[in-house]
């Protein structure tokens, strides 16, 4: 069974930074485009960056341009997410996903506040 585990979220304040991971497991990992999404409370779940297999090619949402960074270590299976700049509105919970496969992480919580 695939599976993708999410860690490195937590409470952080305003201004502060954190650097999600996410460790891919049971597929062929460097094969695949992967993505970071978030679902606030009360929201629909929004695509906050994705990278490409290979890492050639990024996209990010526009409100986390430039505070966000999205990466791809394929030697451990692992895409990361730094988050630098954090704001009230980073609220949420973030999921790791590899969605042309449909493989989606359990998510883990990411709360900005003084």
């Amino acid at each position: 069974q695939p599976q993708l585990v999410e860690s490195g979220g937590g409470l952080v304040q305003p201004g502060g930074s954190l650097r999600l991971s996410c460790v891919a497991s049971r597929f062929r990992f460097s094969y695949v485009d992967m993505s970071w999404y978030r679902q606030a409370p009360g929201k629909e779940r929004e695509l906050v960056a994705s990278i490409s297999k290979g890492g050639a090619s990024t996209n990010y949402a526009d409100s986390v341009k430039g505070r966000f960074t999205i990466s791809r270590d394929d030697f451990r299976n692992t895409v990361y997410l730094q988050m630098n700049s954090l704001n009230a509105e980073d609220t949420a919970v973030y999921y790791c996903a590899a969605v042309t496969q449909g493989y989606w992480g359990q998510g883990t919580q990411v709360t900005v506040s003084s």
